[in-house]
C-alpha cells in the first residue's frame, strides 16, 4: 500500500536461515528494504549501548514494530518523539504474545483481526490505537490467514499513522479483565491425539502447518499432516482408517473423523494422500498413531 510517510531505516533480526550450501539467507524485511534503497540495521541485542546509539542517530518521529521478537526497554521506547506503535495479529487484549494467529485457529475462533497498539514495556499491554476485524475461513490455515492479516495490517498502519498525524485518534486502554496470553509453540504441540474430537485435530493441522506441523505415526515413522477436512457424521475407533482412496484418507477421531488430504512420511517428500494410499496400500482397518 502507498504511504506519504518516509521510512528512514529498517531494523531486522539477524540473518539466521541458511541455504543448502550453508550460506546465510537475508530476512524478508531486509531484502525488501535493500531493494528500495532503505538503510538496514540488524542487532543481536537491541538493548546494547551501541544498538541504542544507532537507533538514536536515525532521527525519526515515530517507530513501528511488527513481530520483532526482542523486548524493548524504556530507553528505546523514549527515542522517537511520538513513541513506538506495534502491529499485532489479534484483536487485543485477546492473544497477547508470540503465537496469536496459530492460537486463534487452535481455539476454533471464527473471527480475528489486527490491532495497532502503543508499544510499552509490558507484553502487548499498550493502549489500542486502531483495529480491524476479519472472519477466519473454516479450512483456512495459519499461513493463509497470516498473509491476509499482514496485508490488512499494512493498510491499517498507513491509515492510522495519517490519522495520528492529524490528531484524529483517541487511544483506548485495554480491558485487562478480557486479556489472554499465547506462548511460543513447542514441537510436542503438533502431536495428534486421535481420541480428541475431529474439530480439535482439524484445527491443529490448520494452525501448525508451518511449524511444528500436526503429526502422528505410521508404523514406526512420523507422519506429518498438512491438510485435512472435517467429517463429523462418521464414527470409529480413534486412529482407525475408515476409508482410503484418491481423494484422501478418512481417519476416526474421538468424535467424528477427518479426511487427510496432504501429508508427508518421515524421510519422504510431501504428497497427496491418494499417492500415499497407492504407494503404501493403506486400507480400512489400518491405524495411525502409536499403539
Amino acid at each position: 500500500c502507498q504511504s506519504k510517510h518516509t521510512v528512514r531505516a529498517v531494523v531486522a533480526q539477524p540473518d539466521r536461515a541458511k541455504d543448502r550450501k550453508g550460506n546465510l539467507l537475508p530476512v524478508a524485511t531486509k531484502s525488501y528494504a535493500l531493494e528500495k534503497g532503505i538503510d538496514v540495521f540488524q542487532f543481536e541485542k537491541i538493548k546494547d549501548a551501541e544498538s541504542i546509539k544507532i537507533l538514536k542517530s536515525i532521527d525519526c518521529d515515530i517507530m513501528v514494530t511488527a513481530a520483532y521478537g526482542q523486548i524493548l526497554n524504556r530507553e528505546i521506547l523514549d527515542i522517537a518523539p511520538r513513541g513506538i506503535v506495534n502491529v499485532h495479529a489479534s484483536l487485543l487484549p485477546k492473544y497477547r504474545g508470540a503465537s496469536p494467529v496459530q492460537s486463534s485457529i487452535l481455539n476454533g475462533d471464527t473471527e480475528t483481526g489486527v490491532t495497532i497498539m502503543r508499544t510499552e514495556e509490558g507484553l502487548d499491554t499498550g493502549d489500542i490505537i486502531s483495529y480491524k476485524k476479519v472472519q477466519i475461513g473454516e479450512n483456512e490455515n495459519s499461513v493463509e490467514l497470516l498473509e491476509r492479516l499482514s496485508e490488512m495490517g499494512g493498510e491499517l498502519l498507513v491509515e492510522t499513522l495519517s490519522k495520528m498525524e492529524e490528531q484524529e485518534i483517541i487511544e483506548q486502554k485495554q480491558d485487562e479483565s478480557q486479556a489472554t496470553k499465547c506462548r511460543l509453540l513447542k514441537k510436542e504441540d503438533g502431536l495428534v491425539e486421535w481420541k480428541e474430537p475431529s474439530a480439535v485435530i482439524h484445527n491443529k493441522a490448520r494452525a501448525l502447518i508451518s511449524w511444528p506441523t500436526a503429526y502422528t505415526h505410521f508404523g514406526d515413522k512420523m507422519l506429518k499432516i498438512f491438510e485435512t477436512e472435517r467429517i463429523d457424521d462418521l464414527q470409529g475407533n480413534p486412529g482407525e482408517v475408515i476409508s482410503a482412496g484418491d481423494d484422501g484418507i478418512v481417519v476416526a477421531c474421538g468424535n467424528g473423523a477427518i479426511k487427510i488430504k496432504l501429508l508427508q512420511l518421515e524421510g519422504k517428500n510431501r504428497m497427496k494422500a491418494g499417492d500415499f494410499v497407492r504407494g503404501y496400500r493403506i486400507k480400512s482397518g489400518d491405524f495411525f498413531g502409536k499403539r
